[in-house]
């Protein structure tokens, strides 16, 4: 692998702006100066310095936001603040969200520039288990249990996999789904004559926000990681 593109990607800087790092005798490769770009390495191998620090450059980032209300789920947006933001800082490339979380919903969003895995966590394929809070706007019925567990169908005439509605109280409840409709929870509670006020995905796959506040996220470790490309095999 090329070294400037290894720094590259490392999020240093742009590959026009690296070239003065060798120009400038900033970069180290097992403690040597290089001054060409071009340099072959060995990513597993080779340690690279940049200002005498070593430069880690990992091809893939996972991360967890417990995203607050108020922001969209989007990289860019004329109107209202993204998620994104959050992340600003870290200089990563393709990193972008799995999934999509409301303006107003908050919770569980993973983030990540694994494409491939991302798109396959939103497949139906997949079969990854969302859970959910919800606060409705009238006294739930005890008759909804069944209803989910038989799938509920849509204002198109589209019916959902069964899905597990636990009742909190008389207007909270934990549902527990497999899909990830547009705007699905919401839908599936006006289907059955509530209207959703508040809601919270408290679960993506094993995911939680731990105990993060909302706008903080955290990386995922290896094990983590490792769990997730399991919905891969």
């Amino acid at each position: 692998m090329r070294l400037d593109r290894y720094l590259s990607n490392a999020g240093l800087a742009s590959r026009s702006e690296i070239k003065h790092f060798f120009k400038d005798k900033r970069v180290l490769v097992n403690d040597q100066l290089v001054r060409q770009g071009k340099t072959q390495i060995d990513p597993n191998k080779d340690i690279i310095k940049v200002d005498n620090e070593v430069i880690k450059y990992k091809p893939f980032y996972y991360f967890v936001l417990n995203k607050p209300k108020g922001y969209v789920s989007a990289n860019e947006d004329d109107k209202y603040p993204t998620i994104m933001e959050f992340f600003s800082d870290l200089n990563i490339k393709g990193l972008t969200h799995v999934g999509r979380l409301d303006k107003d919903t908050t919770g569980v969003l993973l983030i990540t520039n694994d494409g491939k895995l991302g798109h396959f966590l939103i497949s139906p394929k997949s079969n990854v288990k969302k859970i959910y809070s919800l606060t409705v706007d009238k006294d739930l019925d005890d008759s909804l249990v069944k209803s989910f567990k038989e799938g509920i169908i849509l204002e198109n005439k589209e019916r959902c996999r069964p899905a597990k509605l636990t009742i909190i109280n008389k207007r909270k409840a934990m549902l527990e789904l497999t899909e990830g409709k547009y705007h699905q929870v919401k839908r599936m509670m006006r289907s059955v004559g509530y209207e959703v006020i508040d809601l919270n995905r408290d679960l993506f796959a094993f995911l939680t926000i731990k105990n993060l506040k909302p706008g903080e996220y955290y990386e995922l470790n290896e094990e983590e990681i490792n769990k997730l490309n399991e919905y891969l095999r």
